[in-house]
């Protein structure tokens, strides 16, 4: 028990260090979808002009619903609430990843650098995915992946109940990782040779969704995503689909040479279900019939693939490579830190590392959003440019999030919420295409937007503003109202 909870403490040190190392930024990317909704769940006055935009999409996980009744409950500030979910998230991960660790590895040095290497590279991209290992802020990906982990535990242990148990809410949370999770634990649980239950696995994959019809401003959405379009793909992201199969099964032939039978097991069942996942996404993914499909993302199995393969790839480092020898450590993963560390600079430099509750950011994009959140009326319907998340120093922040008020759609993020539930698409449309031509925008246009869509705020960058009233500016941005 005594080592047990030692080992939980460094756990504990390991999570708090990877958001140290990778960063925190609330309401950036796909937190423009989640923590307005996670907001609106605790001030229902909030967003009265386009909650649609981000609480159709969440219609099939708890997510939301958890985590504003566990800020609700407590009375918690919403940023303290968000960042200590964001905190157990990776905790589950990298305790999922240790308790896999110790059915891989009898070392306990092998354990800690497979978890090790997790943490360090949480911010890794996964092939042309679009996504990380984890992300730098609060996601549902990120909790029902820990969760899953603990799922693949239970198969190792063949405590199948309780692997169903951590499955459905893993599902609850996050429905598509879950699928993915579903997948490998039946390849992970199966007695026989995986090739020959291909058929019967095809059958338990989830494509019992209801479809809504495409239009045309489905396919305009769907265009903005390249990650959605195989052809897209670079030659280097196609070797990331490739390369860690190739991998996997050298593991797999070091591990049956030594005797590690669940290393065996889970890298030749990861390599079934690599296979497996890839022939589904493509038979997706390719054909135009099925454009209605392509949102699924089916390539996003990659998530889980990656994970595993670089948890055992730590593990087996750590073996092979690190043992107990400090220097070896210190000389691998003190400039793997930096690396990462500097990578997350890089991507948001205009930007405090962490973006902690109560944080003073001098970003002049967040200061305008702050300003908004604190001076203008919970019902306001603001404009901005629709490319705005693009700008320089922006930094992928999202202004329903931050600013905690109504806007036009944009051309960055409400695209792929519009391929999502098709039925948002004309309006996404419709209000991108109202917004053309915004750099050169009139007092004229700006009474347009409000006759026609009833805004009564917009962002503006530079000094040369139209003669409208602005009662915020600071050295970039400035913020009027329509009268």
């Amino acid at each position: 028990m005594k080592n047990y909870s030692k080992s939980l403490g460094i756990l504990l040190l390991l999570a708090a260090f990877a958001i140290l190392l990778h960063g925190y930024h609330p309401g950036v990317e796909d937190d423009g979808v989640y923590l307005p909704a996670i907001k609106r769940h605790l001030n229902p006055q909030l967003y009265p002009h386009d909650f649609e935009f981000f609480t159709l999409q969440l219609q099939a996980t708890v997510f939301d619903k958890l985590i504003a009744g566990s800020i609700r409950l407590p009375h918690l500030p919403v940023g303290v609430g968000v960042l200590l979910w964001h905190f157990v998230s990776i905790f589950l991960l990298l305790w999922g990843s240790w308790q896999i660790s110790r059915r891989c590895f009898d070392e306990p040095y092998a354990q800690w650098a497979a978890v090790s290497t997790v943490a360090v590279l949480l911010t890794m991209p996964v092939a042309g995915t679009a996504l990380y290992l984890g992300d730098q802020y609060l996601h549902p990906r990120l909790l029902a992946t820990g969760v899953i982990l603990g799922a693949i535990v239970a198969i190792l242990d063949r405590k199948y109940l309780l692997a169903a148990i951590y499955l459905a809410i893993a599902f609850v949370i996050h429905p598509l990782m879950a699928s993915f999770g579903i997948s490998y634990c039946i390849f992970l649980a199966w007695k026989e040779r995986p090739r020959a239950n291909v058929r019967l696995l095809a059958l338990l994959f989830p494509l019992g969704w209801i479809f809504e019809p495409t239009s045309d401003a489905w396919r305009a959405a769907a265009l903005t995503r390249d990650y959605y379009f195989l052809s897209n793909w670079q030659w280097y992201e196609w070797l990331g689909v490739f390369a860690p199969l190739i991998l996997l099964w050298w593991f797999r032939q070091l591990a049956t040479l030594n005797g590690s039978t669940v290393v065996a097991q889970m890298t030749s069942r990861l390599v079934w279900y690599g296979l497996f996942q890839l022939a589904v996404a493509l038979i997706i993914m390719l054909p135009a019939s099925l454009e209605r499909l392509k949102p699924l993302q089916p390539m996003r199995y990659l998530h889980l693939l990656y994970l595993i393969f670089v948890l055992i790839s730590g593990g087996l480092i750590g073996r092979h490579i690190l043992r107990k020898h400090i220097v070896r450590w210190v000389l691998l993963f003190v400039p793997l830190s930096l690396a990462m560390f500097y990578a997350q600079r890089q991507t948001f430099p205009a930007s405090p590392h962490l973006e902690l509750p109560g944080t003073v950011s001098h970003n002049p994009w967040l200061e305008a959003f702050d300003w908004i959140r604190q001076n203008t009326p919970p019902d306001s319907y603001f404009a901005l440019d629709p490319y705005y998340m693009e700008r320089r120093g922006e930094e992928f922040h999202s202004f329903r999030a931050l600013a905690e008020r109504s806007a036009l759609a944009d051309y960055v993020k409400d695209p792929s919420v519009a391929t999502q539930v098709p039925r948002l698409a004309p309006r996404w449309l419709e209000e991108v295409k109202a917004q053309e031509g915004w750099p050169h925008f009139q007092t004229s246009d700006f009474q347009r937007l409000k006759n026609r869509f009833g805004v009564d705020w917009v962002v503006l960058e530079g000094n040369a503003a139209p003669a409208m009233d602005c009662p915020y500016h600071n050295e970039l941005l400035r913020v009027c109202r329509i009268e």
